[in-house]
């Protein structure tokens, strides 16, 4: 029962984020309504129509850079996690320690050494500085390490080496393979998480065919409050949250599989 109630307080906000991009901009000022209004499409034109707000590009953008963080966080926290977990060399523990001491740092106190580090290398208001740092990645390292402890045991990497099989095509056609479990849910979580950013996006993109979709609702809520449209904010939002939506039911069914950290097969 209590699981219930619950689930339903946390559905109710998505319930009432659709229900209100059905209505217009007076009939959500009157309150809220259990019943769709009939301005779905009038959002979604006005939405569409407004020169301000690229929302299309906006999109594109969110699935380029959600999907590249994705792939990049999973593939080199998994190689490193690999590196730690196969290999005996100096100075390992120091280095697993370091990697857990950097996931204690927040990213805002390092935001004004990133921005002017982007800055100098002339990289602002480009996508590679929302990408390329994804690849290091402590929290996505240590869930891989964890994987590994639990699913690969080191007798399967030295097989294939005995074999004669090299280190990246071990990694890519054996270790990976095992890995897929925590790889999708970390991909998930990945992709959700550079989705959702707004900080880090709001600090390196400026010009409009550039932002991503949280900097376009930030800016549309933030508009004058004679030409503010609750109708559009809420169609804005509903289209943020379908694609994480898609992603979470496509690969949901790894997600049990991946936090408790499964076995391997034979």
């Amino acid at each position: 029962i209590v699981l219930i109630l619950i689930s339903a307080m946390c559905l109710f906000s998505f319930y009432v984020l659709i229900i209100n991009s059905t209505r217009s901009h007076p009939d959500i000022q009157k309150g809220f309504s259990f019943f769709p209004g009939g301005s779905f499409l009038y959002n979604l034109k006005s939405l569409l129509a407004n020169e301000n707000l690229p929302v299309v590009h906006a999109i594109f953008n969110s699935l380029f850079v959600s999907a590249c963080v994705a792939l990049v966080t999973t593939y080199f926290s998994a190689l490193t996690a690999y590196a730690i977990h196969a290999y005996d060399f100096r100075f390992k523990r120091a280095a697993f320690a370091f990697i857990m001491m950097i996931m204690m740092v927040p990213s805002q106190v390092t935001a004004l050494g990133f921005v002017r580090l982007v800055s100098s290398f002339g990289l602002m208001d480009t996508f590679l500085p929302l990408i390329v740092p994804t690849a290091a990645s402590p929290i996505v390292f240590f869930f891989m390490k964890q994987y590994m402890e639990a699913s690969l045991p080191l007798a399967i990497v030295e097989a294939a080496r005995i074999d004669g099989s090299n280190e990246f095509y071990t990694f890519n056609h054996i270790v990976l393979p095992i890995m897929k479990p925590a790889i999708a849910v970390q991909g998930i979580f990945s992709f959700v998480q550079s989705w959702n950013n707004y900080f880090v996006p709001s600090l390196i993109l400026k010009s409009a065919d550039h932002k991503t979709l949280p900097l376009l609702i930030a800016q549309l809520r933030n508009a004058d409050f004679l030409k503010f449209d609750m109708g559009q904010v809420y169609m804005l939002i509903t289209i943020a949250i379908v694609p994480v939506i898609i992603v979470y039911l496509l690969l949901s069914k790894f997600i049990i599989r991946g936090i408790t950290l499964g076995s391997v097969k034979g």
